[in-house]
């Protein structure tokens, strides 16, 4: 499809949602005068007020909503004087796809590259373009696979993509804010009805009469009703604009073909869902993991120490490039399936281009430690900027140390209240030898099964939370004597390296204090216990 057939569907669509308000307002009116006709004052009166609150939606959401301005991702903008090559290679490209280059190019945090383009008259008219280009993805890449990607996003400029979809972003915003305003309406009545229920079922409780059964089904029915007719009309726009969406991706892949290759190609488009999958394990398994303790990796390392990951794990990676997502998650997805991207590029005929050049595509910029750590104060919130920052070895160790410290709080406070405020893990032993072990147990969080357990039932319930209590405990007392400490892996959870020979006692010593009839002694001799030793740190 053309771009002026592309455009004229998009004003179509816009036009559609107008044209619905306008029947829905034309629906209430005719209601309104038919009842003012053939029903009695106070029936049509309350109509008149109905009508009114449900076109109130209607009519912010065909004349009050713009759409937001677009304010770009937050980035590190570079210049050509600042990244010479990168500008080069990218000015070079979009020469080749016949289209002008961008104005702007900003540096993210993400697996990701994209172009904007600030249009004007929705779209019919070209503005201000701007490149963003995730570190984390030229991490993952070689720089022939980010020729590849790059070609395909400016590919998009050449088709007027960026440019049209001014106009289909404008009326998908404007329907998907009606649907929220009847949504949140809907949602309102239903909470007030349930509360004008949860009321009169209270005061009838009170005078010793059975309450009714709390129903609001009904609560909110004309405004489901209403966004019920724009939802239908949202999944019509959404379905039509999304498949020529991905006939424009199709079009960009090929365009990418061209310019970077066939093999380049499919080798890029297989790297990205899996680049993606390891950024987003990456940031909330390692970059992220001190953030809840107020620690940070080392400067430029949270962007880019998923290098360490990709490096560790390239095994585990080769499988998920092998076994391609061959559906989409939502059918509005914009996007067809990678696989079937992946099989239309490697259909194409041999052009004779190797995978060249293979040098990390970071070798685009000119100091990539130095743009990485630059990076951070351009994305990050100030919050996290202050954190405190440490080498990944550190940062592991005192981070996993501070988190399982925090998780035996529960088992602290109540041995502080079984041994009148002594928290420490030597009290804690005392009291499992003075039988007391399951009065612990019972001052512990619990599950509503745990809670309605009684006898053996109970104790098998409540027999895990007190061992892993008590691990954690240890843990914590062997950390603080230095005697074990927290490593790193980048291709296996971070674990606990304990004293020699504590790998196999240590659990049976744990399971002897929590057993039916609890023995601490095998515990007591792992753990050589001083009087300042049960204060949490």
């Amino acid at each position: 499809m053309g771009a002026t057939l592309r455009a004229l569907r998009a004003l179509v669509l816009l036009t559609g949602f107008y044209l619905l308000g306008l029947l829905m307002l034309g629906v209430l009116a005719g209601i309104d005068w038919a009842a003012t006709l053939w029903t009695p004052g106070s029936v049509y009166a309350k109509l008149y007020i109905v009508s009114v609150v449900l076109a109130v939606p209607i009519v912010r959401g065909m004349f009050l909503l713009r759409a937001p301005k677009d304010e770009g991702l937050p980035g590190l903008p570079v210049t050509d004087t600042q990244e010479p090559r990168l500008w080069e290679t990218v000015r070079s490209l979009a020469e080749q796809v016949g289209t002008r280059a961008p104005d702007e190019i900003v540096l993210i945090g993400d697996t990701n590259a994209a172009v904007s383009e600030d249009a004007r008259l929705m779209g019919l008219l070209g503005g201000r373009r701007r490149l963003y280009l995730g570190l984390p993805l030229m991490a993952g890449l070689t720089e022939s696979q980010l020729r590849a990607v790059l070609a395909h996003e400016l590919g998009h400029y050449g088709n007027a993509d960026t440019r049209l979809s001014a106009i289909t972003v404008r009326g998908r915003i404007q329907v998907l804010r009606t649907i929220a305003h009847f949504e949140e309406k809907a949602g309102r009545t239903a909470a007030k009805e349930q509360a004008r229920q949860e009321k009169k079922a209270a005061k009838a409780l009170a005078r010793g009469k059975s309450a009714k059964e709390i129903d609001t089904t009904g609560a909110g029915i004309t405004y489901r009703v209403m966004a019920a007719i724009y939802t239908a009309y949202a999944k019509l726009y959404i379905r039509a604009t999304e498949s020529g969406s991905r006939r424009q991706e199709l079009a960009a892949d090929r365009a990418a073909a061209r310019i970077a290759g066939r093999d380049a190609t499919a080798s890029a488009l297989r790297e990205i869902p899996v680049l993606d999958a390891a950024h987003g394990f990456y940031m909330n398994s390692y970059a992220t993991l001190g953030a809840g303790a107020g620690l940070l990796p080392p400067p430029g390392e949270v962007f880019g120490g998923i290098r360490h990951l990709l490096t560790a794990r390239h095994a585990e990676l080769d499988e998920m490039r092998r076994d391609l997502p061959t559906e989409n998650t939502s059918p509005y997805d914009s996007h067809p399936p990678i696989a079937e991207r992946v099989a239309r590029i490697e259909a194409l005929p041999d052009d004779g281009r190797a995978l060249e050049p293979t040098a990390p595509a970071l070798g685009l910029l000119r100091s990539p430690e130095q743009t990485l750590a630059a990076l951070e104060p351009a994305v990050l919130t100030p919050d996290a900027l202050d954190m405190r920052r440490l080498d990944w070895p550190e940062l592991v160790h005192e981070s996993m140390a501070t988190y399982t410290d925090r998780s035996a709080e529960p088992l602290r406070r109540a041995t502080a209240e079984i041994t009148g405020g002594d928290p420490s893990l030597p009290a804690l032993l005392d009291a499992i030898d003075a039988g007391r072990l399951w009065h612990l147990a019972d001052l512990l969080p619990k599950s509503g099964e745990a809670t309605s357990a009684t006898g053996r039932a109970a104790r098998e319930f409540a027999r895990p939370t007190l061992r892993r209590g008590l691990s954690q405990l240890v843990s914590t007392e062997l950390v603080r004597q230095g005697r074990a400490r927290w490593e790193l892996s980048w291709s296996d959870p971070a674990s606990l390296r304990l004293p020699q020979g504590y790998d196999e006692a240590l659990p049976a010593a744990l399971d002897a204090a929590v057993a039916d009839r609890p023995d601490t002694e095998p515990l007591r001799k792992l753990l050589p216990l001083g009087a300042a030793s049960g204060a949490p740190h």
